[in-house]
């Protein structure tokens, strides 16, 4: 039987970010294919770094269990002058959103694990060696035309999702520019297997003779960077003595392992000047190219997989119009490249161009050392561009010095349910939206209403110091009472001057409900209706400029 060539949703690319979507729509029932152009997903070492968000999507996307026993958890980074001497580190401890904050992975077992996981969905289908030729957009559908090993193939979809990478051939075909830089410095890539030594955390050699980076990972893995020298060819780094000498110089034991690769890199620090062109959109790679300095090119990637996700569900579904697919570009784009921002910075540190310019910068890491404040910010990663949008799908916060404001991902504490057993909130609140209110206060109707209206999970929460009711109240049909036994969601609402909190599915902040929430709801009714009332008219008109 030949299967349907016509789907709501098309994705191209099974790169993390093409595959966490996919996994995501198939969380959310959306028919989707997922086609990727090479035989089988990745089999090389490329990003080594996952983060606390991404594996919150990953347990979204119900794969959590099956990623954490790969990877190695919470690592820091110690950084070394040129004398090879240790004069700062960053351990960060927190997990604010459920997980440790910096997270060595490899690539090619996790993208084995997202393919995997979509075998759990009749409804999303997989299609690796089908590379797309061309595509073409007509009102209320994209036609795209394929080729598979030579045979060519026709699929249509509503909505096509470019995960396509770096050079991708839809940005290209849209004739979208990517804005930004190159950086002038090229480096080795060096990654090593059966690795000798324990040592967990990153080494980073701030060297202006040769910066340099130690990357252990699991299953025995270890990454080596190097910078190459204005002048230094690949041919002259890739010569294998020499590469292993420079390698000794950083740890004798790492000197003779086996190379699974060694390639030169140029990194860049780009974003695409558009990420929708009518029913087409641009994630991951396609829509920005991060440099490494700061490990989060591929986070970035998950990112958009998992703010897409519910928007197209939403719309697929008939629940919202297609207007609410512009707040994409809207919401991620400036946290993109704040990123790619941070990774600059972090990239200009550690490539210190003489000895005073790497003794300025030791000694200002060390001063903020001295002072706990500062000590804190940078070791607990509190620099760190914060998940927050300024414009969007959300109602802004009344108390704008709140910690966490609307339109802010949410703290994921532990949560108590009754019985004793405690687990990460996002276990209550489901792949919809939810409503996190204090028990026993009850709702204004229009809030009850709203919910009813958008399918909200009602999660009644007891305050630390409280036990839950006893005798137990009846269960109500869709609401969870669990008790806050953290604290966390209580200080989050007295900041806010709120006594509830709704949340998008990708876990940010839609609105901090006051007093009643009477007037919020009505606010909220006509954020909704705003969205609800876009026709698909508008997106052929998109289609037809």
């Amino acid at each position: 039987m030949q299967a349907t060539s016509h789907y709501p949703v098309i994705v191209l690319g099974a790169g993390p970010t093409g595959l966490t979507l996919a996994n995501l729509l198939g969380i959310y029932g959306v028919r989707t294919l997922l086609l990727e152009r090479n035989v089988s997903t990745v089999d090389e070492p490329r990003a080594v770094s996952i983060d606390d968000e991404s594996l919150r999507t990953a347990q979204a996307a119900g794969l959590v269990d099956e990623i954490l026993p790969s990877i190695v958890q919470g690592y820091g980074v110690h950084y070394f002058s040129w004398a090879g001497r240790e004069f700062a580190r960053i351990e960060p401890q927190s997990a604010e959103y459920g997980f440790p904050k910096r997270n060595a992975f490899r690539q090619a077992v996790l993208a084995a694990q997202l393919c995997a996981g979509l075998r759990r969905f009749p409804h999303v289908e997989t299609r690796f060696q089908h590379e797309v030729r061309s595509f073409v957009q007509d009102g209320d559908k994209v036609t795209l035309q394929v080729d598979h090993r030579g045979t060519p193939v026709t699929f249509s979809c509503d909505w096509l999702v470019a995960c396509d990478g770096g050079r991708s051939g839809v940005r290209e075909q849209l004739g979208i520019a990517l804005s930004g830089n190159t950086f002038a410095e090229k480096w080795l890539i060096v990654d090593l297997l059966d690795r000798k030594t324990p040592f967990r955390h990153t080494r980073t050699y701030c060297d202006p003779v040769r910066p340099a980076i130690r990357l252990p990972g699991p299953q025995g893995t270890v990454r080596y960077e190097f910078m190459l020298k204005e002048g230094e060819t690949p041919e002259y780094v890739l010569d294998e003595p020499r590469l292993r000498a420079w390698i000794r110089d950083r740890e004798p034991l790492d000197a003779d392992l086996p190379i699974a690769r060694k390639v030169v890199y140029t990194f860049h620090a780009r974003l695409a000047e558009r990420w929708r062109e009518g029913r087409v959109f641009l994630a991951g790679d396609a829509a920005h190219l991060t440099p490494p300095f700061a490990g989060q090119g591929m986070n970035s990637g998950v990112r958009d997989a998992t703010n897409l996700a519910w928007k197209l569900h939403a719309v697929v579904d008939g629940r919202l119009g297609p207007d609410v697919l512009d707040t994409y570009e809207t919401e991620r784009k400036p946290h993109a490249w704040a990123l790619i921002k941070m990774a600059i910075t972090i990239g200009r540190y550690m490539q210190p161009k003489s000895r005073l310019e790497a003794m300025a910068a030791q000694w200002a890491l060390k001063a903020c050392s001295l002072y706990p404040p500062a000590r804190d910010y940078i070791l607990q990663l509190k620099f760190k561009p914060k998940p927050r949008f300024s414009e969007g799908f959300f109602l802004p916060c009344r108390a704008p010095d709140a910690a966490v404001k609307a339109g802010q991902l949410l703290p994921q504490p532990r949560m108590e349910w009754p019985g004793g057993a405690r687990r990460l909130l996002d276990e209550a609140l489901g792949p919809g939206f939810a409503c996190l209110s204090w028990a026993g206060r009850p709702l204004a109707p229009e809030v009850e209403s709203l919910a009813e209206a958008t399918g909200m999970r009602r999660i009644e929460m007891v305050r630390a110091e409280d036990d839950f009711p006893w005798p137990p109240a009846p269960e109500r049909e869709g609401c969870i009472v669990v008790r806050d036994c953290e604290r966390v969601m209580q200080d989050v609402l007295a900041a806010a001057g709120a006594h509830a909190v709704l949340v998008r599915p990708d876990r940010y902040v839609l609105a901090f409900l006051a007093d009643s929430g009477k007037e919020d709801a009505v606010r909220l009714q006509g954020l909704f209706d705003r969205y609800a009332a876009a026709s698909k008219a508008v997106v052929a008109d998109q289609c037809a400029a």
